[in-house]
């Protein structure tokens, strides 16, 4: 997954150049989408910083190859990002979760 690949789906999806967050929830590894997006004001990235951070993003994907699992994911979820929810994509890791410090 390029990381114009991971931008065009979030875009595509939802309508809007949502953040990401890569979180560690109870032992458990996800890609979160975040309720902020790039097109608001009070974003705290400028543009160069959002794509340098997807990029990273999708590093992440790709080195757990996952890339297949976050695409269809995003295709399927009815989730939506709100205020204060975030969309939150699990990363399989096969029992290897504690090998990424994250």
């Amino acid at each position: 997954m390029t990381p114009e690949e991971l931008y065009e789906s979030i875009v595509e999806k939802w309508g809007k150049s949502y953040g990401l967050q890569v979180r560690r929830i109870q032992g458990k590894i996800y890609v979160q989408v975040m309720w902020k997006y790039l097109e608001q004001a009070s974003f705290p990235m400028t543009d160069d910083e959002y794509f340098e951070h997807i990029t990273t993003v999708a590093n992440y994907i790709n080195g757990w190859n996952n890339a297949d699992a976050v695409r269809k994911f995003i295709e399927q979820t009815k989730e939506r990002p709100r205020l204060g929810k975030a969309v939150s994509i699990p990363i399989d890791l096969g029992g290897r979760e504690s090998e990424w410090e994250i």
